[in-house]
C-alpha cells in the first residue's frame, strides 16, 4: 500500500473540527459602526488606492488560498490590470484541501465562482456574508452539491470561509463599492494553494491533483494577464479565455471548436517554460520526501491558545502550512503508524464526537436547527444531544493534545444566489472576439 494511501485512509477517519486562524484583524471598533452595510472603507485603504491609481469603484476580484489561509482582494487600476490591495488571514475554514463534493462533508468550495449583487447578504447571522455561489455550473455538471457556502464573519465554519467581523466589514465594502461602480460580476477564485511549481510538486500524489491541474490553467491565465479569466464549462470541465466557434450549449455537452488567442498563447508559452524548469527542480528537491497535510483538528490544536477568553463559537484553526510537515519517507511511515495506534486506542471518542457534534445528513442538521428551513415551514425543535468529550489528536510533532470542538452555528444565508448576466463583457476581459 502506497504511503499516501495509508495517510489518506487514516485521515478520512480523523475527527475534523474548526475553521482558520486570523492574525490580520482589521482595526475597526464595531461598536462605533452605525450602518454596517454602508460602512466606508478605512481612509488608509482609500489613500492606498489613490496612490496606486485605483478608482474607488473600479472592479475587484477575490482570491482564496486555502493552505496559506489567505483571502486576497485584487482591484483594477486605471490601466485595467489588477493588483492586490488587501490580504486577510482567513479566520476559519473547515475540512482539508480539496473541493466540496456533497452536503455535510464540511469541505469549503474550490473553483471559479461569479458573485453578483444578489450574493451579498446584509442580514446574515454572522454579521455580514457573501454567498460563494456554490454549486456553480461545473459543480452541478459533476454531481457536486451543497447549500449556503459563505464568506462570512464570526470566525466559525462548517464548510464556509469565515473571517472576523471586522474583516468581513471591509470585504463587503470592497464588493459593494465595485458593484456601485457598475461591475455586474465579481470573480471568486477559491484555490487550494498558490499553484507554484513547488506546491504542485508537493501535492503530485494527492487524489485531487487532476482537478487542481485544471484549476491551474485559470490560475496561470490570471498570473500572465493580471485580469480575471473568462470562465466557461463544457464537457464537465473548466475552460479559460477561449474563443469559441458557436455557443456552449450545456456544461455537460461536448466542447465546441475553440482556440486560445495568439497573444495569450505566446505569453503562456514563456510562462510555462519557466514553470517546467522550476517543477523539475522541485521534484529533485522533494525526492524521497513526503508532505504531511494536517487534519483540521491538528490545525486547530496549533492555535488553541487564540481561543482563550473568547466565546466557544470563535474557532480559529491555523493554516495547513503551520501544522503540516515535510518528512522523509521513513519519518512519515513511523509517524503514520503512531497516529494509527493512537486512533485505534480511542475509537469511541472519535465516533461519538463525529456523530453528536456534526450530524452527517441535511435532515439531521435540520432537526438540530443547523440548516435554515424553507419559507412556509415550521422548524422542528432542536434534538437534545449529549456533550461529547473532546478528541485527542497527535500533532505533526508527535505530541498528543486535546482539541475542543465548538457547537456548529446555523448557516448564514438560505436564499440561493441569483445569476446576473450582462450583455456587455467587462472591459478587462479583452481576450474575447467581441
Amino acid at each position: 500500500m502506497r504511503l499516501y494511501n495509508l495517510a489518506f485512509a487514516l485521515l478520512v477517519a480523523t475527527v475534523l473540527t474548526g475553521c482558520n486562524d486570523t492574525l490580520d484583524t482589521a482595526k475597526v471598533d464595531l461598536s462605533t459602526v452605525k450602518n454596517k452595510v454602508q460602512q466606508p472603507l478605512p481612509n488608509s485603504i482609500l489613500a492606498e488606492m489613490q496612490k496606486r491609481d485605483m478608482p474607488r469603484n473600479s472592479p475587484i476580484m477575490i482570491r482564496i488560498l486555502k493552505e496559506e489561509g489567505k483571502l486576497e482582494i485584487w482591484k483594477a487600476k486605471a490601466d485595467n490590470r489588477f493588483e492586490v490591495i488587501k490580504s486577510y488571514d482567513i479566520c476559519a475554514w473547515s475540512g482539508k484541501l480539496g473541493p466540496k463534493v456533497k452536503e455535510g462533508d464540511r469541505q469549503a468550495p474550490e473553483g471559479f465562482y461569479n458573485l453578483s449583487p444578489a450574493n451579498l447578504n446584509p442580514n446574515s447571522k454572522y454579521y455580514l456574508a457573501i454567498n460563494t455561489g456554490f454549486p456553480n455550473r461545473y459543480d452541478q455538471a459533476n454531481g457536486r452539491y451543497g447549500t449556503n457556502l459563505m464568506i462570512h464573519g464570526a470566525c466559525s465554519s462548517s464548510g464556509c470561509y469565515s473571517m472576523t467581523d471586522e474583516q468581513i466589514l471591509e470585504i463587503y465594502a470592497f464588493a459593494r463599492d465595485a458593484f456601485k461602480g457598475g461591475q455586474t460580476s465579481v470573480q471568486l477564485q477559491a484555490l487550494p494553494f498558490r499553484m507554484t511549481a513547488e506546491n504542485m510538486a508537493r501535492y503530485r500524489d494527492n487524489p485531487n491533483f487532476d482537478f487542481w491541474k485544471m484549476l491551474k490553467v485559470g490560475y496561470d491565465n490570471f498570473e500572465v494577464t493580471k485580469r480575471p479569466p473568462e470562465v466557461a464549462v463544457c464537457d464537465k470541465k473548466y475552460v479559460f479565455n477561449q474563443q469559441v466557434d458557436g455557443k456552449i450549449s450545456a456544461a455537460t455537452a461536448a466542447c465546441p471548436s475553440m482556440s486560445t488567442p495568439p497573444a495569450l498563447v505566446s505569453a503562456l508559452s514563456t510562462y510555462n517554460k519557466t514553470y517546467e524548469v522550476a517543477y523539475a527542480k522541485a521534484l529533485d528537491k522533494l525526492d524521497g520526501k513526503v508532505w504531511y497535510e494536517p487534519s483540521e483538528a491538528e490545525r486547530k490544536a496549533v492555535v488553541a491558545a487564540k481561543r482563550k477568553g473568547r466565546d466557544l463559537a470563535y474557532a480559529p484553526t491555523g493554516t495547513s502550512l503551520e501544522a503540516g510537515k515535510l518528512m522523509s519517507q521513513a519519518e512519515f511511515q513511523a509517524f503514520m503508524e503512531k497516529k494509527m495506534a493512537a486512533a485505534e486506542a480511542k475509537p469511541a471518542t472519535t465516533v461519538l464526537a463525529s456523530a453528536e457534534i456534526r450530524p452527517s445528513t441535511p435532515a439531521d442538521r435540520m432537526k438540530q436547527g443547523r440548516l435554515p428551513m424553507t419559507t412556509g415551514t415550521t422548524p422542528a425543535a432542536p434534538a437534545a444531544t449529549a456533550t461529547a468529550p473532546a478528541p485527542t489528536v497527535v500533532t505533526a510533532e508527535g505530541k498528543a493534545t486535546t482539541v475542543p470542538i465548538p457547537e456548529q452555528n446555523p448557516l448564514a444565508y438560505a436564499a440561493p444566489p441569483v445569476s446576473v448576466e450582462s450583455a456587455k463583457k467587462p472591459f478587462w476581459k479583452f481576450w474575447s472576439k467581441d
